[in-house]
């Protein structure tokens, strides 16, 4: 926002301590996810959050990264044991003190969760401890189709009712599901549809598939479409992380822009039924794909950049979609951050006293405003 320095970490890519026995390891800000698992991959374990791009560890602790896996593995929040950080002054600390590693800890104030999602804006994450994860024996992904988008989202909320430790449960709407169907060469239905995937023995997944099928059935779902070898799983999820460039390849010359709210499980049939009449309603394109396991989706909006009056009506949307979001209790952004553009939503949602505690926080740690400056708070008269 005001010009400055822009560092790159990406030259320091070392995995520095893998503890196999238990279940951690601690890595650089150039190391990442696609390269972390590529590392571990002889040692039975993996790390399991994906944010879609192969994004570096450290880049998606400072922005509370998560994803498909989020239901069953958490996000970075659950996921980062230790910090180590570089402040304002040049001091370096260790959010949960050097070298410690424990599964849990009640010592003191959660300073690692602090940096996590701070978006650069209190300091520069230089390593990072992270929870590891046995690789499952087996692994088994579905597609279903539902008649009506209540019927696919009712769907995740009784399987997530039923203790169905279900590990990806992603929703695509009608218009999503085309535009993936396009782009990635697949002929799924044309209607509201989940990806599941499954993750345990063979044992356990015969259980969790049959509960997942009677649930979707009594919702009127369709018989579940199999990927069960690795190939056939890994193009599946590539078509749904694909996602983004196939909403651009429906109106070729366009932008995209998405939006990224998060309701309570209970609420979410509501919002996305509301949202895509909201959408028919403004003549917008913005089909939808969603964490929904987690409440979380997103709308990627097609934009024409060079039509003034259509940014204006996508502005208007994303403003209404945020507000019904606050209005259900949930969250303005459950994955993407706040940066710019969230800023006075921020206030909506935690209201004035939270946000001037984060801003005592921020000038406490930074009192001349040099990290990430203007991002999450708004700038202050100095």
């Amino acid at each position: 926002m005001y010009g400055g320095v822009c560092f790159s970490l990406r030259s320091m890519d070392q995995v520095l301590d893998l503890h196999q026995e238990d279940f951690n390891v601690t890595v650089e800000p150039g190391v990442t996810r696609k390269a972390l698992n590529a590392y571990l991959r002889d040692t039975g374990l993996w790390f399991p959050v994906d944010p879609g791009a192969d994004a570096s560890l450290c880049g998606m602790a400072a922005t509370s990264a998560s994803g498909t896996n989020a239901v069953r593995y958490g996000t970075m929040r659950e996921n980062v044991v230790n910090l180590e950080v570089v402040l304002a002054d040049g001091t370096i600390i260790h959010t949960a003190g050097k070298g410690r590693r424990p599964r849990k800890t009640a010592a003191g104030y959660n300073l690692t969760n602090l940096f996590v999602g701070s978006e650069g804006t209190l300091g520069i994450i230089t390593k990072t401890t992270l929870r590891l994860y046995g690789i499952p024996e087996a692994m088994v992904s579905a597609v279903c189709s539902f008649p009506s988008v209540q019927a696919a989202v009712d769907s995740t909320v009784q399987i997530l009712q039923g203790g169905v430790p279900i590990a990806r449960i992603e929703f695509l709407d009608d218009v999503m599901i085309d535009a993936c169907n396009r782009f990635s060469s697949l002929s799924y239905p044309v209607t509201p549809t989940l990806f599941l995937e499954f993750h345990g023995s063979e044992q356990s997944l015969e259980e969790q598939v049959n509960t997942t099928e009677y649930i979707t059935q009594s919702n009127g779902g369709s018989d579940f479409q199999w990927a069960r070898d690795a190939e056939t799983r890994n193009r599946l999820w590539k078509a749904r992380h694909d996602a983004w460039y196939a909403a651009l390849a429906l109106r070729p010359g366009c932008k995209a822009y998405a939006t990224d709210v998060c309701v309570p499980l209970s609420r979410l049939p509501q919002i996305i039924v509301e949202t895509k009449e909201d959408l028919i309603e403004n003549r917008l394109t913005g089909p939808i794909a969603g964490h929904v396991g987690d409440g979380n989706f997103h709308c990627l909006m097609v934009v024409d950049p060079n039509d003034p009056e259509e940014l204006r009506r996508v502005h208007l949307f994303t403003e209404r979609l945020a507000r019904r979001a606050l209005a259900m209790n949930g969250t303005c952004t459950g994955e993407h951050g706040v940066g710019l553009g969230k800023r006075a939503l921020l206030c909506e949602e935690m209201g004035p006293m939270t946000v001037q505690v984060m801003q005592r926080v921020k000038d406490a740690l930074d009192p001349k405003n040099l990290m990430n400056p203007g991002k999450i708070l708004q700038p202050r008269e100095l």
